[in-house]
């Protein structure tokens, strides 16, 4: 797929010396969903700014489109849609006239059967003609995604979009996300629900510090960092892990009562073929048996994005 946001080298450094980003570059390509995750303070909302034009960063390039955001502004800018993390709606308007005027400053000719598409989709069409006052905080963010549609941009950047609304309004969200993408809108989430990320992206980008830790496709990620877990319930305590199981590097239970084996990528069990070379759940669970140990239970869990995420962000910590 051809490219539609290109990031290169950026730097944004504040007054007093405080560096917000450090060299990020970055490839969007046309009509994916890329899904940004990073901690508070990790510089995710300062790179939305960036590309955005709300910040101008210290160095660096940034195009849209194959417009400048800088020395091109006003043709990068018009492909873009924003949802910002706060809600600033002016609260006597009323919900058509709000999204109405959005489209109006990006030099956007009047199309109410546009506009009207855009709540419809939103489940806003009914509350056209009420004041934003009178809304939900729910009923207003879907107002600000409705405004970031207004322009008909080809690139979504959605900043915390779900933040303190209800898991049915979240999931309804993620619907129209994805229909988003099926209609070409290239579509950036930052988010701190890492299920939105795993349900969602095809992408996933981690930050850190101000530096892209890494990006990968979602399942490529989850094949090469994602680890299982094998539980082993006993049916009495155990003091100690015998000799005979010390190659599989248990981790005993503090009641004694629960063995866990963490073992290779999600790709496969261990022991196949282009694994990390684990000894295999089979090897293990008969020299348990040999050991003479009372099996009560045995259950795997796999690791989720989130898991992933923690443990990058844990690793980039000093």
């Amino acid at each position: 797929m051809a490219t539609i946001v290109s990031i290169e080298e950026l730097r944004k450094t504040y007054e007093g010396g405080f560096e917000a980003l450090k060299g990020v570059s970055l490839e969007i390509e046309q009509g994916e969903i890329l899904a940004l995750l990073g901690p508070n303070g990790a510089g995710k909302t300062t790179l939305i700014s960036a590309v955005c034009g709300i910040t101008r960063p210290t160095s660096g390039r940034i195009t849209v489109g194959g417009h400048d955001v800088v020395t091109e502004f006003r043709a990068a800018r018009s492909l873009i849609g924003l949802v910002p993390q706060e809600i600033a709606l002016e609260p006597f308007e009323k919900v058509m006239w709000t999204v109405r005027f959005s489209r109006g400053l990006f030099g956007k000719r009047r199309d109410d059967a546009h506009i009207e598409q855009v709540l419809r989709q939103l489940s806003l069409w009914d509350k056209r003609d009420t004041p934003i006052k009178e809304l939900s905080g729910g009923m207003k963010r879907r107002v600000l995604i409705a405004k970031a549609l207004s322009h008909e941009p080809r690139v979504l950047f959605l900043d915390e979009p779900t933040a303190g609304v209800d898991v049915e309004l979240r999931k309804d969200m993620w619907q129209m996300v994805g229909g988003l993408q099926r209609a070409g809108v290239t579509i950036i989430l930052t988010t701190h629900y890492i299920e939105e990320a795993e349900a969602m992206a095809d992408r996933v980008g981690v930050i850190s510090k101000g530096e892209l830790l890494l990006v990968e496709p979602k399942s490529q990620l989850m094949h090469r960092l994602a680890r299982k877990e094998l539980k082993i319930e006993l049916g009495s305590a155990l003091d100690e892990i015998p000799s005979s199981l010390a190659r599989y590097e248990l981790l005993r239970s503090d009641d004694g009562r629960m063995l866990t084996y963490v073992y290779g990528a999600s790709g496969g069990e261990p022991g196949d073929s282009g694994d990390s070379g684990d000894p295999s759940i089979g090897e293990l669970l008969r020299d348990v048996h040999e050991a003479g140990l009372p099996l009560v239970d045995v259950r795997t869990r796999q690791s989720s994005l989130e898991d992933i995420f923690v443990d990058l962000v844990k690793e980039d910590a000093p």
